[in-house]
């Protein structure tokens, strides 16, 4: 006999039968159209900047747009958007940080007195709290969530995928050839788990010649529309090296930036 047999509950998380039984509740006062999550196969690639400037593209663009900062051991995305106040409880519910432009962020660094104190938190926690900024929290009406998820494809990425109803997932790399072996860990996991990838961005692609124009690829040249090919995956983005967007960001104006090279990654978000 089963631990399933004579259960009257239907998609309780003891339910393996059910394919829906890992998903985790919703905040009963939120409403989350669509799901979209950014992963790396490593860190230092730029992924979190990727996510908040998908986040404000959206944001500008009219939509009710929302950043889940899955990033629990190094979150970025509240310095990136300048917040540096403390997300409210009222004992059962979370309240997110809500930024003059609408937006609304949540993040491990919104809740810790210091925001210096490094997490040190075994995986199984580290993936309870994504799961609890998704049910927890009062997201209200949002049409894209973006979640940025820690790099690899350990705990957390497997409790956002299993738990999260990902709509699709948009994979960030960087033009060496070892971070493109390592995205292709990050490709097979999400096909493994049967999430829909929308595509690659190659962050840190070039960089242009103030005096001529001309790119110059730093790091060697590019092996991303090789590493598409293999997986039948269109690059939605070759992202140069900007000083100025660096500024910003570390000014915590990440929303001031308009970045021209993702249109076509924010296009194929609105065709979900």
């Amino acid at each position: 006999m089963s631990q399933c047999d004579g259960c009257d509950k239907t998609g309780c998380e003891s339910c393996s039968s059910d394919p829906k039984s890992m998903k985790a509740r919703l905040n009963e006062h939120s409403n989350v159209k669509k799901v979209i999550a950014v992963m790396s196969g490593k860190g230092g690639v730029g992924k979190s900047m990727t996510t908040a400037l998908l986040a404000s593209a959206m944001n500008r663009a009219g939509y009710n747009t929302a950043v889940l900062d899955g990033d629990i051991t190094g979150p970025s995305i509240p310095k990136l958007f300048g917040e540096d106040g403390a997300a409210l409880s009222d004992g059962k519910n979370i309240f997110p940080a809500e930024l003059p432009g609408g937006m609304k962020i949540m993040s491990i660094n919104l809740m810790l007195e210091d925001v210096n104190s490094p997490v040190v938190w075994r995986g199984p926690i580290l993936a309870n709290v994504v799961k609890q900024f998704w049910s927890d929290t009062v997201w209200g009406d949002v049409d894209y969530m973006f979640v940025d998820m820690p790099p690899g494809t350990g705990d957390v990425p497997l409790t956002v995928f299993q738990s999260l109803p990902v709509d699709g997932i948009i994979v960030v790399t960087t033009p060496q050839e070892l971070v493109s072996m390592i995205v292709n860990k990050a490709v097979a996991m999400a096909k493994m788990m049967n999430v829909p990838i929308i595509g690659l961005v190659e962050n840190m692609s070039y960089i242009e010649c103030p005096d001529c124009g001309k790119r110059i690829e730093l790091f060697g040249k590019s092996s991303i529309e090789k590493v598409a090919g293999a997986h039948s995956l269109p690059v939605l983005a070759r992202m140069p090296i900007r000083p100025e967007f660096a500024s910003l960001a570390d000014c915590g104006r990440v929303e001031e930036i308009e970045c021209r090279e993702l249109a076509l990654a924010i296009e194929s978000i609105k065709n979900l």
